[in-house]
């Protein structure tokens, strides 16, 4: 008769495998059991054992609540004006690439905070970046990504230099090696520790082409680029509960652009995948993208916590204009959606313009001498509005 705890192979069934060669040992209960086992030396195991145990007992104090990890302080949106005027009224962090801006300068009710500065890596330049952070003096910034160890202490010395004249920014620093990692999470750094930045997007190196998700965990985090789906994925694997007890990685904020590309080819990003959108404008279906991402984080807990986002913090980025102002349509700006489609405005000019009609926040604003003051979004439209109301000569005022 075959021994239960013998494998042989007369007691492997047709089709089965023996996995006895890859099972680990039975676990042994209590520590007498562990030092019969040792063969000896009980005091020096059971001090070891204890030890472990307090090390665990530690590590689980200190680790974040799942709900705690995976709530971001942030999300970004860094583009330009209007989807950054539309990102911000809707609870997004805008910001913008320390060698670009925002475009809104020449609109005059409009004006939208660079919130968070992101370097250009594939042209970095650590001394333009410094520079344009302290111009901006931004909540947030990504330094630079750190392909080398010594490119990581590079950094680190200029986060340090940063944090020490800006001690509330949160500065992040994107390790592209794995000995990054470590030099970035375990910095000497004023104030709250420098944020990791976990590579998911546009770069040529991602996160998980040299390293594991263990060696991210139990830091701060920042998720770069990449579709909400894909961002939700790795905040699970960073912060759920694992066979070796690591704690969860903090999910300090995350950031993706990627709708205002691909609306430009007809489609918009929502929770049930990429729609179809070629009856919208560009700038509706980019709006209709950020509104499904808000959602989706909401659902999950990750939209920061109520009172966190810009727009409750600050002031709106669109100021409400002093003085009335008409559309040229006769319609009151102050009314919902006045303009109509771009189909009524198309009947109502003739436009030859090869850009076609801006929104109303580039529209030219003109006040006459009747008192009068219009918004129109193209020259051609003033002409024909002009030459047909007879103000070609009655012009008080011109705000382009």
């Amino acid at each position: 008769m075959v021994s239960s705890n013998t494998s042989s192979a007369e007691s492997i069934g047709h089709g089965q495998l023996d996995l006895s060669p890859y099972l680990s040992p039975a676990t042994l209960d209590t520590l007498e059991d562990r030092h019969q086992a040792s063969g000896g030396e009980h005091s020096d195991h059971r001090s070891e054992i204890e030890a472990d145990s307090n090390t665990e007992r530690e590590r689980e104090e200190d680790a974040l609540p799942i709900e705690v990890a995976r709530r971001a302080e942030y999300i970004g949106f860094l583009h330009r004006a209007p989807f950054a005027t539309e990102a911000y009224a809707l609870g997004f962090v805008t910001g913008a690439r320390e060698d670009c801006r925002i475009q809104d300068s020449h609109l005059r009710n409009v004006d939208v905070p660079i919130l968070m500065l992101d370097n250009d890596f594939n042209r970095p330049d650590l001394d333009r970046y410094l520079t344009r952070f302290r111009e901006v003096e931004p909540e947030i910034g990504v330094v630079g990504d750190a392909r080398t160890p010594e490119e990581a202490h590079t950094f680190v010395d200029a986060a340090r230099e940063l944090k020490s004249d800006y001690p509330d920014a949160t500065i992040i620093i994107v390790p592209k090696c794995r000995e990054a990692i470590d030099i970035v999470a375990n910095a000497d750094i004023p104030g709250e520790s420098l944020v990791l930045g976990y590579a998911m997007g546009r770069s040529n190196i991602k996160a998980w082409h040299f390293s594991d998700i263990a060696n991210w965990r139990g830091h701060r985090v920042h998720l770069l680029g990449a579709s909400p789906t894909k961002q939700w994925r790795v905040i699970q694997e960073l912060t759920q509960p694992n066979l070796t007890g690591d704690p969860p990685a903090d999910i300090i904020g995350l950031d993706w652009n990627g709708p205002q590309g691909i609306a430009y080819k007809g489609e918009s990003w929502s929770r049930d995948g990429w729609q179809d959108a070629d009856f919208l404008t560009i700038r509706e279906t980019v709006r209709r993208s950020l509104r499904e991402m808000r959602a989706f984080w909401e659902e999950r807990g990750v939209w920061p916590s109520e009172g966190k986002t810009p727009i409750e913090r600050l002031e709106p980025a669109v100021k409400e204009p002093d003085d009335p102002i008409w559309a040229a349509n006769g319609g009151d700006l102050s009314d919902p959606d006045p303009l109509g489609s771009p189909d009524e405005w198309a009947e109502l000019v003739d436009y030859e313009d090869e850009d076609g009609p801006y929104p109303i926040e580039q529209a030219i604003i003109v006040t006459y001498e009747d008192g009068r003051t219009f918004a129109y979004r193209t020259q051609t439209e003033r002409n024909y509005v002009e030459y047909h109301e007879g103000l070609w000569d009655e012009v008080v005022d011109e705000r382009p």
